[in-house]
Order: C-alpha cells, then sequence, then structure tokens
C-alpha cells in the first residue's frame, strides 16, 4: 500500500493509492498515517479516490488514523467512491468525519478556514 503525502500550507492531503484498505493492509496503513499526521499539519486530508473497497479492519484503520490526529486537529476524507461512501454511510461514520466530495473542495473548504 502506498500512501502520496502532499503539502499545502499547513494541510496534509494523503493519497491512497490502492484499491482496499482491508484487514491485509489495514496496520500498513495505520503504521503509515500516524508517521504523516506525526507531522503535524493543522488538517490531514485522506483522498479515498482509488479505493472502492472498504472493510471493518480497513474501517477501523481510518478511525485509528483520526483518533491518532486528535481532537485539535481534524482528519477529512475526500472522493469516496460509492461503496465506500456506503460502508460509512451503513455504520453511521458519515457523521463522525467530514467529508468532501473531492480533495480540491476540501481543500478550499480547509484553507478558507
Amino acid at each position: 500500500m502506498d500512501l502520496i503525502a502532499e503539502q499545502h500550507g499547513d494541510v496534509t492531503v494523503v493519497r491512497v493509492e490502492a484499491r482496499r484498505i482491508d484487514a491485509a493492509v489495514a496496520i500498513q496503513f495505520k503504521d503509515d498515517m500516524r508517521a504523516i499526521s506525526d507531522e503535524g499539519a493543522t488538517t490531514v486530508i485522506l483522498d479515498l479516490a482509488d479505493v472502492d473497497f472498504l472493510d471493518s479492519s480497513g474501517l477501523g484503520a481510518v478511525v485509528a488514523a483520526m483518533k491518532h490526529v486528535g481532537k485539535d486537529r481534524s482528519l477529512q476524507l475526500a472522493a469516496l467512491s460509492p461503496t465506500v461512501a456506503k460502508v460509512l454511510k451503513l455504520t453511521c461514520m458519515d457523521r463522525v468525519f467530514t467529508i468532501h466530495g473531492s480533495v480540491n473542495e476540501a481543500l478550499q473548504k480547509a484553507t478558507a478556514a
């Protein structure tokens, strides 16, 4: 699993370059997200455009990344596929995360705040 991080001022965009976030990659995902989010950006935007499958282990890893970011900062999701959006809706996690239609939309909102 590859995570590509790009800085945009005080915002870090993390692009997930994988089709799946599941039990096979959840631990690596958590570790990589922890390392990236330790850099201290106020907002971390997780670009899930390439992800078309998210199981409970993957969702747990995304939640763990949110908890690691902490309450003073924000982990937001962007560019969800219909399948991933459905998982978040079914688990009511769409109420927990700020979700954007695209990375550009997320960046505009984050930099306007």
